[in-house]
């Protein structure tokens, strides 16, 4: 079965910087995500999937605006460590609510000096060039739930 369109996809993958360092792949178990423009997967990384079976593989090396987006100075903030846990600790990654969006937004903390947190809103590889490496494991049809919801339904999957 090939990939195109609303299939579920299984990928085995290793992602590396630029300079070659390893950072992340699937050694915890391979992922799924949903085939066809639904913002599972990068871009690039989708389109070079495109008609592949499984057993096939993919090396996409992307810049960081195909990847994870410039690394953004403006994208660094300052908090109050009372809004913290006690055991707060530089790397930590914490949800916050944008106020002018709504969003949910994740950020890392990356500094904490005196009573002040350096919270980072940037994506942890921005900034990077990105070399994605994936061998197609499985394929199949979506559900009709999953493409309603734009996304793979795993076992114990809740809305």
């Amino acid at each position: 079965m090939k990939i195109e369109k609303n299939k579920v996809v299984t990928l085995e993958f290793e992602m590396y910087n630029g300079e070659g360092q390893l950072l992340d792949s699937s050694a915890d178990g391979p992922i799924e995500y949903l085939h066809g423009g639904y913002d599972n997967i990068l871009p690039k990384v989708e389109k070079a999937l495109e008609g592949k079976n499984i057993g096939e593989e993919v090396d996409v090396l992307m810049d960081p605006s195909e990847a994870f987006g410039e690394y953004d100075e403006e994208l660094i903030e300052q908090e109050e460590i009372t809004s913290f846990p006690e055991n707060l600790e530089i790397g930590m990654f914490f949800e916050a609510e944008n106020q002018e969006t709504g969003h949910i937004e994740l950020f890392r903390v990356t500094g904490i000096v005196d009573n002040l947190v350096t919270c980072d809103y940037n994506h942890e590889f921005a900034g990077n060039t990105i070399r994605f490496k994936a061998k197609v494991l499985e394929v199949r049809e979506a559900q009709k739930v999953e493409i309603e919801h734009g996304h793979v339904h795993s076992h114990g999957h809740h809305h």
